[in-house]
């Protein structure tokens, strides 16, 4: 199995590769089985009314909220407002540093 083709965990940020929300990165929130999760990223997709992904469609950082993942575990819910402030901590301590010229699987890109 490759990367790509694991199970995300619950709070973990993932980046949508395909469909209209491509590009955004969004905090798992249940995992359905082995092939479907729920994504909430607290302001478009709040938790209430996630959105299910297909795992194939999206690619797993190597970052978990610990925040977003006690909430789930210990009482099952989490607020939006936890869920921006999770992707707000992954943007601005991961991507930024990602934009400096280094890429999270070791490549240049070209669009």
């Amino acid at each position: 199995m490759s990367e790509d083709d694991s199970i995300p965990r619950i709070g973990q940020v993932v980046r949508i590769m395909q469909g209209r929300e491509a590009g955004q990165y969004m905090v798992v929130i249940q995992v359905i089985d082995d092939r479907f999760v729920l994504l909430a990223d607290g302001e478009k997709r709040k938790y209430d009314r996630p959105k299910k992904k297909n795992i194939h469609h999206i690619e797993v950082m190597d970052y978990t909220s610990p925040e977003v993942q006690n909430s789930l575990l210990e009482t099952g819910r989490v607020t939006n407002g936890k869920l921006r402030f999770a992707l707000t901590k992954f943007v601005g301590e991961i991507v930024t540093d990602l934009k400096k010229g280094d890429q999270h699987d070791g490549e240049r890109r070209c669009n």
